[in-house]
């Protein structure tokens, strides 16, 4: 019964990191500093890749955690060994993406750099094209131009103060950015392995508890 009882508690504790983790990809992805670029006709996509296998996993974490507390609570060893196999998907699918942002942010700070390169100069052609592309950029990173800001200043914000060169800011952002979700990723793997180790001991132990009897 004791064992029950943990083994709900832990299994519950992965539906709360689930809807966490959920939360946590929903808010990068439509909150946060970078939102208004995914509006644009040009969005980030790469950078959301990390964010797309983070929310798939939450919610994968929430479902396989109700099963895991139905096999704790019934001590079925088939669904607690089902919860152990969507645990160790879970576990490959949050170290992709934990590895995907720690190796992958160059090519991600790249490809937001390009954007906003291709905006700049579209501006620089032709003032009205890429004007609202422009003001996206630096009101979401709060920069304005690149060496200089005099070419582009009617689009920059009117609350920044001073000049702050818009290819550092996008590097300094997505790189913080992208640690951050690889800490999350590595996280919620480590606590993965955790339950795959507790769901195979409980059902050693229910197995032994039968073979008693």
């Amino acid at each position: 019964a004791r064992d029950k009882k943990a083994g709900g508690r832990l299994l519950f504790a992965f539906q709360l990191a689930g809807s966490a983790v959920i939360a946590f990809g929903l808010w990068f992805r439509f909150g946060g500093a970078i939102k208004e670029l995914s509006s644009e006709d040009k969005s980030p996509e790469y950078f959301y890749v990390g964010l797309y296998v983070l929310v798939g996993a939450g919610a994968l974490m929430m479902a396989v955690g109700f099963f895991g507390c139905c096999g704790a609570m019934r001590e079925s060893q088939c669904v607690l060994g089902s919860f152990f196999t969507c645990l160790l998907v879970i576990f490959a699918a949050e170290v992709t993406t934990g590895v995907f942002a720690f190796i992958g942010k160059g090519v991600a700070i790249r490809h937001v750099q390009t954007m906003y390169e291709e905006a700049y100069n579209d501006y620089l052609k032709d003032r009205g094209k890429g004007n609202g592309t422009l003001i996206t950029f630096h009101s979401t990173f709060q920069c304005c131009g690149k060496e200089s800001s005099e070419q582009v200043q009617p689009t920059c914000p009117k609350e920044l103060l001073g000049h702050k060169n818009c290819i550092d800011e996008i590097e300094t952002i997505i790189s913080v950015k992208l640690q951050l979700i690889g800490i999350v990723g590595i996280g919620i793997a480590g606590l993965t392995i955790f339950g795959m180790i507790f769901s195979m001991v409980l059902c050693c132990a229910i197995r032994n508890s039968r073979d008693v009897i």
